[in-house]
Parts: C-alpha cells; structure tokens; sequence
C-alpha cells in the first residue's frame, strides 16, 4: 500500500543528482544560482522544497458527476497549481524556506497545501479550476494552454482572501507597469459593512481569519506573462532572454512543455530546462483532523527532468511573483537591463503608461455575493452564475 500511495516515487534522494553532468556552469533554480561542484545538496534541498501537484485519483467527483481522476487531462493545472503555490510559499514563508522530510513544518505552510486539495471546497482544487475553467471555453476533461491556466487563477484568486494577490495577465504580450501598480494599491473590494459581515462568517468557520484581503496597501504580485516564442517551433532569439528569467530573485518559473504534455518549469543547467513533471498518478491525500496534511507525496524525490530549450514548444507562460512594490520596481529594472536593451527582437513589451488604443483597465473584482472564499461555494451551479459577471469584470 505504501509503493501504492507513492507510486513511481523510487529514487531515494542521495540518487538525485547523478544524473546532473559534470560541469563548472551554474544551475539556476527559481533566481537562485547553485554549482554542482561545491553545493550539490542545496540544490537538492531547493529542487525538492517545491510543492509538487501530479495527476490524482479516487477524489470526489468533479461537478458531482465528473471525473474521479484528472489523468491524461490535467497536468496543465497541476502545472498552474505548481506556479501558484510557489507564489504563496514567497508570500508567506519565503523563498529560502526548505521542506524535510519528516520535519515539523509551520501552519501557513499547512493552509497552503490545503488549498490545493482535490476538494471541491479548497479554492484552487482541480475541482475549482476545471469548473472555471468552463468560462474559458474549456470542457472538464479537456486539456488547457498556458494562457488558460492563467485566467482561471486570476479568477479563482478573486475569492482568496487570505492570500490576498492581485493576479495580472498580461495582453498581446505587453505588461503595463500604470495598469499593475493600479491594481495592487486598489482598496479593499465593496463596502466596509459587506466585508465586516463575510469576516464574521468566517470567523464563525474558524476559517480565513487573515485579514489581510482589507488592509490597505501594496496587494502581493503574481505576474503571469503568456507568451509565443515562435510559430512552430521556439525561435533561437529568445533563448537567452528566456533563460535570464530563471535567474531573477522573483521568478516562479514558466509553464509549458509540449503539445499536450505541460511541465513545470524551475530553472536551467546550460541549454536544458530543469522542471517537474506531473505525469505521474497518486492518490487522493486529505488533510487530518487537526488541519495537518500527510506531505510526502507532494514533494518530488526523484530524478530532476531535464529536456533541452529547442524542444520546448513555443507556447509558454512565465510567472513572477512581487511581495513588495520595491520587488516589482527591481523586476522592472532587470527587465529593461537583462532583457529589452539587448533584444532586438523582443519576448515581450514593457510599458509605462496604458496603450490608449485598449479598453479602459478596471483592476478585476469579487462579485457581489453573500459569501467569499471558493470554500465557501458549495455548488458547480453558483461558479456558472458568476462566470458572466466575470467576464464583464477581468477585461
């Protein structure tokens, strides 16, 4: 049972990174640089720190008919996830917490893992995610892009008021510094009594008692940058920018891989992406009696995959995450030294001020409802009524 629970898991960690060449180049990891001559265990401990989401099976069915298991179909959420809660790690315990086996580990680090339960009530569930998925023309079942992972979160983040981030998508590949720094000193959403009402409610579950989400002041960043890097194949001119997003101290990666079969993205040895994979199937773990989650399974103890950066589809979406407005101000500053000024062509634009050419930008809001959080959404029917509302809203 146990060889069950941890399927394909077999690689004991002093295996880990044999297969690494022997090289003097760097290994960047998610903006931190480790050498494999003189640091090969922090490079283990950093690679095997990441929460790692794989295809599930044996949850609750998705919309109560749905699939059971999202293997063959998910991975490009599981991938999402992955991104996400790497953000909420940044956000809460730092991107020098390290994860051991065994060890105690705080509650913020519990209340991140639970939300990404396969529970149709944890907010970013692949319950939550496919359902939301629907509003972007996506079937349960069906398999998402890059871009379409991206929309769902910043959707599903509308309801998360603990973690309380202010997701951005960037457009036709441009990121509008006027647009971003709007939305995350936006004030709190809706009016003072509707918010003291939804944190009673909350406070009554004993749930999401951070109130964080009506504080005034910078909201934390989660960058998401969608992106073509070339028609069918990646174009060799963006190589090097590519890989100089690994190396900034707010990277959380890329989301990509190949038609069908999406990859997690957490750095680079030379010319190969180092990344996770969520292609292998687990079953469903639910959290104890006492909010604690059984972990193990949800780091990865294998091999690192690595695959070589002209093998990469084009579709791609990078990802960063900005604690502080001084965080997103250093990311812009990287991007106009390390990235436009010596690209001739470049992977995407940075802009000031908002194009005059595109529709007014609204910072995306909750709507109206009685209750908040995605936890607190009890059916698939009451994420359909919100999705018109949605569209309206995330323009």
């Amino acid at each position: 049972s146990v060889l069950s629970r941890y399927e394909n898991q077999i690689t004991i960690l002093s295996d880990y990174l044999e297969e690494f060449p022997e090289t003097d180049e760097p290994v960047w990891i998610l903006g931190r640089q480790h050498h494999l001559n003189t640091d090969k265990s922090k490079l283990l401990l950093d690679i095997s720190a990441r929460l790692w989401f794989t295809y599930r099976r044996k949850f609750s069915p998705i919309g109560g008919t749905g699939p059971s298991s999202d293997a063959g179909w998910g991975c490009m959420l599981r991938c999402g996830q992955m991104m996400l809660a790497q953000a909420l790690i940044c956000r809460h315990l730092g991107r020098d917490w390290q994860w051991e086996k065994h060890k105690k580990q705080p509650e913020e680090y519990h209340r991140i893992l639970r939300c990404f339960l396969d529970r149709k009530d944890c907010c970013y569930s692949i319950h939550q995610m496919a359902q939301m998925g629907v509003g972007e023309g996506k079937s349960i079942g069906e398999w998402f892009g890059p871009n379409t992972v991206a929309q769902v979160l910043k959707k599903l983040a509308l309801f998360d008021e603990w973690n309380s981030l202010a997701v951005y998508v960037s457009m036709d590949n441009t990121v509008v510094i006027e647009d971003i720094k709007k939305m995350c000193w936006s004030p709190p959403q809706g009016s003072s009594t509707a918010h003291s009402t939804a944190y009673l409610h909350r406070g009554a579950l004993g749930r999401n008692k951070n109130t964080a989400g009506f504080c005034t002041g910078w909201k934390p960043l989660l960058l998401i940058i969608p992106l073509r890097l070339g028609i069918n194949h990646i174009n060799p001119v963006y190589i090097d920018a590519f890989k100089e997003c690994f190396k900034m101290p707010q990277s959380l990666g890329a989301l990509g891989g190949k038609p069908n079969n999406a990859y997690y993205f957490i750095g680079f040895l030379g010319n190969e992406l180092i990344y996770l994979d969520p292609h292998t199937t687990q079953s469903f773990v639910d959290s104890e009696e006492n909010g604690t989650v059984d972990d193990e399974s949800f780091h990865c103890q294998q091999a690192p995959h690595r695959m070589k950066i002209m093998n990469l589809d084009p579709s791609v979406a990078l990802g960063f995450f900005c604690k502080e407005e001084c965080d997103f101000d250093n990311w812009c500053s990287l991007v106009q030294k390390e990235i436009l000024k010596q690209q001739s062509l470049r992977m995407f634009e940075l802009v000031q001020k908002h194009p005059p050419h595109w529709p007014p930008f609204v910072p995306p809001s909750k709507p109206e409802v009685t209750t908040t959080g995605a936890e607190l959404i009890e059916s698939t029917d009451k994420l359909f009524e919100l999705e018109e509302e949605f569209e309206i809203l995330s323009v």
